[in-house]
């Protein structure tokens, strides 16, 4: 599918705020439209624990971060971004927000800190 140039920019923007722990985590995919990261933690299902990614679709950029289903995460979160929300942890962007994506970079930090308190993160 190609990339849809207006959702470039959010795209890459949306990166930036997963980018930063990269090193800490790992990077199953860093495509210009697909960026995805896992934990070292083994789950469940004995796979990696996903931690979050970027994805360009046909109609939005999705930015999914797993430990927002803990309501720790989520607790806090402003009206607007909520409404951004699709499901449990992804929320859609149709263009660069920089309130929102200041927010969802503390809610991504918060996120990572709470995985720390589990010990799925370092």
């Amino acid at each position: 599918m190609p990339a849809r140039s207006e959702f470039v920019p959010v795209f890459q923007s949306l990166r930036e705020i997963l980018a930063e722990y990269a090193p800490k985590l790992n990077v199953v995919q860093d495509k210009p439209d697909n960026y995805y990261l896992d934990t070292h933690t083994i789950g469940a299902n004995k796979k990696p624990i996903a931690f979050g990614g970027v994805r360009m679709g046909k109609g939005y950029v999705s930015y999914y971060l797993m430990p927002v289903y803990g309501p720790q995460v989520r607790d806090g979160m402003s009206p607007a971004l909520m409404k951004r929300m699709q499901g449990k942890a992804c929320f859609n962007f149709t263009e660069v927000d920089p309130a929102l994506f200041k927010e969802l970079k503390q809610v991504t930090k918060r996120s990572y800190q709470f995985w720390r308190t589990l010990g799925w993160v370092t």
